[in-house]
């Protein structure tokens, strides 16, 4: 339930004002104002003339730190900050963490977690609690069920996330998921990245109207409406704005082609996709004999399935690569939880491709005779 503005940022200043805080950060902006710097970073710092309270504020364009004695002069910066119009506080201590967000009405939703060893002592290292990316408690399970298998793919999407993105974000990040469906993996890359105090615009596409309905009524329970939205469309030519971090999770066949080629198009600095069935090239491959000497790889049906999955995601890999992307092809998650485990991550580097890369290409589509969708969606463009 909303609370009222005012005791929600008491109980942040209370927090912020503690000698054993752990972090704290402030992004994001209230419907209709704009606060003067675009994020605010606290934490107790350690100094010669004694402990501090760490203030680091970023305009957009540089970040500017200055340390204050705890007291009066801690308590009139954190003043000055919560005045500010900020959407967003996440305020972390030894007790939990607090995440507060201000609903475009102006109350504030507010989601507590208590720290799993806050009540006792710590327990042994080898007992330590793994910890969650998305607490188990998060508002988001409530609403979409928060079982077992549903949590450990939640965690293995934002710990590849967490991998592919760098340590320090930009102060603002547009992050689009390009077939979307029910957009559970939306919403959890969105509250992890708001837990790191970056203002965000967050975008899903699905061709389905009703997804597009659905979607919106869970960001407007969730007291994130303002910074979530969804549109129906197809990935192709949904109306959609460039994007910093493409994501596309287990979008199906071609359907995967289409996101990577949208965010090779807009250069995309960050590209996170699970590729769903593979049935473009295993038809290419049917309908033909495959070359010397890999006829065993066509003999058995089962085989040359398997290895059509694996030739798709090679050359999407070696396509990124021509367009200036650094490419890994890594786990998602493991198979016991489902056999769609793969998972492309792609960095923009905007650096020229070698002729190697150029050759090894060449070498996959020619030696194989096959015509990758990605490729033909590219040429396009």
């Amino acid at each position: 339930m909303p609370e009222t503005l005012s005791d929600a940022l008491a109980e942040v200043r209370a927090l912020l004002l503690r000698p054993d805080l752990t972090r704290a950060v402030a992004a994001g902006r209230r419907k209709g104002q704009t606060p003067s710097v675009v994020r605010a970073e606290l934490r107790p710092v350690s100094l010669k003339g004694g402990p501090k309270l760490q203030i680091v504020t970023n305009d957009g364009a540089r970040p500017f730190t200055r340390n204050v004695a705890f007291g009066d002069e801690a308590a009139d910066a954190v003043d000055a900050l919560l005045a500010e119009p900020f959407g967003n506080w996440h305020v972390e201590s030894p007790g939990g963490t607090v995440q507060v967000r201000i609903t475009k009405k102006g109350d504030a939703q507010v989601h507590r977690a208590v720290s799993e060893v806050s009540e006792a002592a710590a327990p042994a290292s080898h007992d330590r609690a793994k910890e969650h990316l998305l607490a188990p408690d998060d508002p988001l399970f409530t609403e979409i069920g928060g079982g077992a298998a549903k949590r450990r793919q939640v965690d293995a999407f934002l710990r590849a996330l967490a991998a592919t993105l760098p340590d320090e974000l930009p102060a603002h990040l547009r992050v689009v998921d390009l077939g979307c469906g029910n957009a559970y993996l939306t919403f959890a890359a969105y509250r992890y990245l708001a837990s790191r105090g970056v203002a965000l615009d967050v975008v899903g596409v699905d061709v389905r109207e009703d997804q597009r309905v659905r979607n919106t009524a869970l960001a407007e329970r969730l007291g994130c409406a303002d910074e979530v939205r969804f549109v129906a469309g197809t990935i192709l030519d949904a109306d959609v704005e460039r994007a910093d971090v493409v994501l596309a999770l287990h979008a199906c066949d071609t359907a995967t082609d289409e996101a990577l080629a949208r965010a090779v198009e807009w250069e995309a600095s960050w590209v996170l996709a699970a590729p769903c069935c593979h049935h473009d090239l295993a038809a290419q491959l049917r309908r033909q004999a495959v070359p010397s000497p890999f006829e065993g790889l066509g003999r058995h049906g089962i085989l040359r399935e398997r290895f059509a999955d694996v030739l798709t995601d090679t050359v999407r890999a070696s396509l990124l690569r021509l367009h200036g992307y650094r490419v890994e092809v890594v786990e998602f998650i493991d198979s016991a939880h489902t056999p769609r485990n793969l998972l492309i991550r792609a960095r923009h580097t905007g650096t020229a491709p070698t002729a190697a890369v150029r050759e090894e290409y060449t070498a996959l589509t020619g030696g194989f005779h096959i015509e990758p969708a990605l490729e033909k969606l590219l040429s396009r463009s």
